[in-house]
């Protein structure tokens, strides 16, 4: 077999990787019947952070999106990325929730399961696996392709292997951050093709601007299953055009025997749609070979990117992709996919905002530093161990073990809200989120969020009271008002403006600063060690502590969620709790009073 056959991204890890996941299914049943009629060897659809974004920011029903992409594509088998034992949460789900979720997505649409670890510890993968075979499913074992001192040929070559004992019918190289080189895409390709008898299908982001290069050279290795991405949603952090794939080959032994004037007009359309979504568009997303250094995957850049537009920190997201590398290696080299580029991602985010490495360790880096996620790749840097968990034990064996069935308590805790196994599985992944799209559901009162214009519009950057300012730029002074300005030192504050189209930094005292004053939610700014903040906005997500508790320095007394991570929240002097200003799912930001100790 000669001809290369096509898996189209666009529904999924397409737009995931430029615009954060937020396409809307009504923009994608339009495209369906072209789409369909194209000959596809299938279709990514679901999976991914497509659950969360869904349920998180578009507040639609994600099962309901893959029966409707299922009526409306009955003739391209559907294809979804599964995160094994993760399933599309960020922790291990027992067995049954796994076993449970993975039958639901298969009688809701899916035919193709990509499975795959993040730390390529295939022990979380056995469970998936069996539920997808048993399922009457095809079952595609994933090996995540990264670059460090213990990721080597022979490693990958002996995963695929235990994969294909497991049971899986075909293997695909995942390679999220665009990290393969031609050369080396060969060479391994080369070698899995020799050393399995399922075919090898390659994935591979275009952020390094080497993918459809090496998409050659799988192809003249033997590959023959490729994933590709139709140009509107192509290039930079995303993946090869499909188009650009389907002309290289036309007239080959390879020919994929697609249609390029059906393939142009599927373009098209979703160029359209692309503009509607400009707002959530990145100069992050582009092409840059600096991916080779940082290892930053593509779906990761485009979250990394408008969470830190949401910490008023997009300026210093540098300094986060310089930071990420060094977390890595503490962490003992994990590949960079979801969870772990959450993982990896958020604690570099934090340990540049606060100024201070590992001054607050997210509760996600503590769980993967016990064993929570499975085995590291290489050992963890034993200092941030004692730091993170001090004398706790690590645990050794799959993660899953430790965990009891949950569906049984799962559906008793959601009770009515919940309206199907379905739901269930929804509340399962994000608790608190699903409880609250379950009920709004059930109110009628599902709201999306607003679609951002894209930069340069007269839209404020978020909502709040206007504060005033003198502006001084080359020696004229201005009076301006803005709304959501960034962390001040003292009242100076520091934006970017545009003259003349060229950005100007200025630096301006405001009229009234905030210290000592309130802020827009009215809860009073810090002023004392005896008051509790944040260094980062986010949702408060359990409170710990009761007023009039006695608590000790460096006790945890909040839990706050940002950048889809749970942090504590610790005391900073002992004392006794004489007010808590918050309550679980508040809204906070940075230099807010949440507590006050004394």
């Amino acid at each position: 077999m000669s001809s290369v056959h096509l898996t189209d991204v666009v529904l999924r890890d397409g737009h995931q990787s430029l615009i954060a996941t937020r396409m809307r299914t009504d923009d994608m049943l339009p495209i369906c019947d072209s789409l369909d009629k194209i000959g596809y060897h299938s279709l990514e659809v679901w999976g991914g952070a497509t659950f969360d974004a869904c349920v998180r920011f578009l507040k639609e029903d994600p099962w309901v999106r893959l029966k409707s992409l299922k009526e409306a594509l009955p003739n391209t088998p559907l294809q979804m990325l599964l995160r094994g034992q993760n399933l599309l949460g960020y922790r291990h789900y027992a067995d049954d929730v796994v076993t449970a979720f993975v039958h639901r997505a298969a009688e809701n649409g899916i035919d193709i399961f990509r499975v795959f670890d993040a730390l390529n510890d295939l022990r979380n993968l056995e469970t998936a696996m069996k539920a997808v075979k048993s399922a009457g499913k095809h079952a595609q074992g994933t090996i995540c392709y990264t670059v460090s001192p213990v990721h080597t040929l022979d490693l990958y070559v002996e995963q695929a292997h235990r994969l294909v004992d497991m049971g899986a019918d075909s293997i695909a190289i995942k390679d999220m951050a665009g990290l393969l080189t031609p050369y080396a895409t060969k060479d391994l390709v080369e070698a899995l093709v020799n050393a399995v008898d399922v075919p090898i299908h390659l994935h591979s982001h275009a952020t390094a601007g080497l993918a459809a290069q090496c998409q050659l050279k799988a192809i003249e290795a033997g590959c023959r299953h490729v994933d590709t991405c139709i140009s509107a949603f192509g290039g930079g952090t995303s993946h090869p055009a499909t188009e650009s794939l389907v002309a290289a080959l036309k007239g080959t032994e390879f020919d994929t025997g697609l249609d390029l004037e059906a393939l142009k007009d599927v373009g098209d359309y979703f160029r359209e749609v692309r503009k509607k979504y400009a707002g959530f568009e990145s100069e992050f997303t582009r092409e840059d070979i600096s991916v080779q250094i940082n290892q930053v995957p593509g779906g990761m850049m485009s979250n990394l990117a408008s969470q830190m537009k949401e910490q008023n920190a997009l300026s210093r997201i540098r300094e986060v992709f310089d930071e990420i590398p060094k977390v890595r290696q503490d962490l003992g080299y994990p590949p960079l996919v979801t969870p772990t580029s959450q993982i990896v991602g958020t604690q570099a985010v934090m340990n540049v905002l606060s100024g201070e490495r590992y001054k607050t360790i997210t509760n996600e880096v503590k769980r993967y530093l016990q064993g929570g996620y499975g085995k590291s790749p290489a050992g963890v840097d034993q200092a941030l161990l004692k730091q993170a968990i001090g004398n706790a034990d690590v645990e050794e064996g799959r993660p899953a073990d430790q965990l009891s069935p949950e569906m049984e308590r799962l559906t008793s805790t959601i009770g009515d809200l919940a309206k199907s196994e379905e739901d269930v599985l929804t509340y399962a992944m994000f608790p608190d989120m699903a409880e609250t799209f379950l009920r709004e559901r059930e109110d009628g009162t599902l709201t999306p969020e607003a679609i951002p214009e894209a930069e340069g519009s007269s839209r404020p950057v978020s909502e709040g009271v206007p504060t005033e300012f003198v502006i001084d730029v080359h020696g004229e002074s201005y009076e301006v008002q803005i709304t959501g300005v960034g962390g001040a030192q003292g009242s100076k504050r520091r934006v970017y403006l545009t003259l003349d189209g060229m950005p100007e930094e200025v630096v301006f005292d405001a009229k009234d600063t905030f210290v000592g004053g309130t802020t827009d939610s009215g809860r009073a700014r810090a002023s004392a060690a005896g008051h509790v903040t944040t260094s980062m906005p986010g949702n408060i997500v359990d409170v710990l502590v009761s007023e009039g508790d006695e608590v000790k320095e460096g006790q945890a007394v909040l839990i706050t969620e940002a950048m889809k991570m749970e942090t504590e929240i610790q005391a900073r002097v002992s004392g006794t709790v004489r007010a808590i200003h918050v309550a679980k799912g508040d809204r906070v930001t940075p230099g807010e009073v949440l507590i006050e100790i004394e």
